[in-house]
């Protein structure tokens, strides 16, 4: 099966969403002066950095970046990041992943973030599920799915052509 039949999101779509994004979390930072996009390795960080690049056209917000490494496979393993607390503390905070499945991967990047004092905490997704197991949810996303479980949905951010879909 070709994943042409299975597009959910083609360039022009998924370019169209991140902007989007990127104006609701402006929207909801205007009053901040700083924020910290925390990506989720591999493709949430991609997502992230495509974010933060919308944002700087259209805000004057000092963006950080910061990459989240969690084991999707055993979550419960250390989470680690690439800036150190006291860079996002009292901050806002953004936690962002191309896929909100059964929330696994969100909730502990989530618990991760919350050893120390933030003023605001969001969550940005490009592909929006709807199988969670944990109450956790999208604060921004790009698009809503009702798909069965046996489904997967892949997202490449990466070369010419970004494109979403299902296997």
């Amino acid at each position: 099966m070709s994943t042409s039949s299975n597009t959910i999101l083609d360039h022009k779509e998924i370019t169209h969403k991140i902007r989007r994004i990127a104006y609701q979390i402006y929207e909801s930072n205007v009053d901040e002066t700083e924020i910290i996009l925390a990506g989720i390795e591999s493709n949430g960080y991609l997502l992230a950095k495509k974010l933060k690049a919308d944002l700087s056209k259209i805000s004057d917000l000092e963006i950080k970046l910061c990459k989240v490494i969690i084991d999707k496979k055993h979550p419960l393993n250390e989470i680690t990041v690439s800036l150190k607390e006291s860079e996002y503390t009292n901050k806002s905070i953004v936690l962002v992943d191309d896929v909100l499945n059964s929330g696994s991967t969100l909730i502990y990047g989530v618990k991760h973030f919350l050893n120390v004092p933030i003023k605001q905490f969001k969550t940005a997704v490009l592909v929006n599920r709807n199988h969670k197991k944990y109450p956790v949810k999208a604060d921004f996303k790009g698009i809503s799915l009702s798909t069965s479980l046996k489904e997967h949905v892949e997202v490449l951010l990466t070369g010419k052509a970004f494109k979403a879909y299902l296997k």
